[in-house]
């Protein structure tokens, strides 16, 4: 067995990497400046009001979109948060999460749709995102660093590889699991592709949808951390810098705020659904 050449994988990819960098290099450069342009202006966006207002204005959103229990956590947490002195940190975490969570959806829904609609495009797909799930996330950061150089993007980047399989399956399936007769039913009316596919399959389907959609918001916030390995700002790099210097005080306060904001998002991406069902 030891006389048999080694498969040169490492120097194929690496060879692609190279090309990949000198033909795409102006493409990549233009995403880095849209993609950085959105996190800071999400940043921005959240850095704009008085802390206290941005907790108040949080808290009304929590009280329509959970009632009292969700109000309360957000209030208080958001305030421990501010207290202990993370709130900028946060914040930058908060516009990275919405930026990468924002793009996987875009992304991942009509992925889903058409991979739910599509046997070959489905054949092609699953098998990919099962290697985007089951590659280690580090090894997202090594082209993207190329890519991208250090910072904010190549952490957004490795997220949205990182969390849009669950937006994608889930999009998928929930059209799939949509009764045949209500799909014969909308046929039967004269409806359309596009009517039956946003007047009924797509309603029909949103619980399953959100759910992927809850589970990539949940994903891209659980990749702070490594992206802060690659100098992207944010409350996982307090936990990476009191992970190398051994302050377990300073990590336990920041792992929490990191904590809360999961809470926060869990809830308000699970109570949206909810909400709108209620309106309906």
């Amino acid at each position: 067995m030891n006389n048999i050449p080694k498969i040169p994988i490492e120097a194929w990819v690496d060879r692609l990497v190279d090309w990949m960098d000198t033909t795409f290099g102006g493409f990549f450069d233009s995403l880095s400046t849209i993609i950085e342009f959105i996190v800071n202006l999400f940043s921005n966006l959240f850095l704009l009001p008085h802390p206290l207002l941005f907790i108040a204005i949080l808290s009304v959103l929590a009280f329509l979109i959970g009632r009292w229990p969700l109000t309360l956590f957000t209030a208080i947490g958001f305030l421990l948060i501010d207290n202990l002195g993370y709130w900028t940190e946060t914040m930058n975490t908060l516009g990275l999460v919405i930026t990468s969570g924002l793009i996987s959806i875009l992304f991942g829904i009509p992925i889903g749709i058409w991979s739910a609609y599509s046997k070959a495009t489905h054949r092609i797909v699953f098998p990919l995102l099962d290697f985007m799930q089951t590659m280690p996330a580090f090894v997202y950061l090594l082209p993207a660093v190329t890519f991208f150089s250090l910072g904010v993007v190549p952490g957004v980047i490795a997220s949205v590889i990182f969390a849009i399989p669950p937006t994608i399956r889930l999009t998928t399936l929930g059209i799939q699991q949509v009764s045949g007769e209500l799909a014969e039913a909308a046929d039967a009316f004269g409806s359309t592709s596009w009517q039956k596919l946003f007047k009924v399959e797509l309603p029909l389907a949103m619980p399953t949808m959100m759910t992927g959609v809850n589970q990539t918001i949940m994903l891209s916030l659980s990749m702070v951390v490594i992206a802060s390995m690659i100098g992207a700002q944010g409350i996982g790099a307090t936990v990476y810098r009191a992970v190398t210097q051994l302050k377990i005080g300073q990590g336990f306060e920041a792992g929490l705020a990191v904590v809360i904001l999961a809470i926060v998002l869990d809830r308000f991406t699970q109570g949206l659904f909810k909400t709108k069902k209620r309106g309906d």
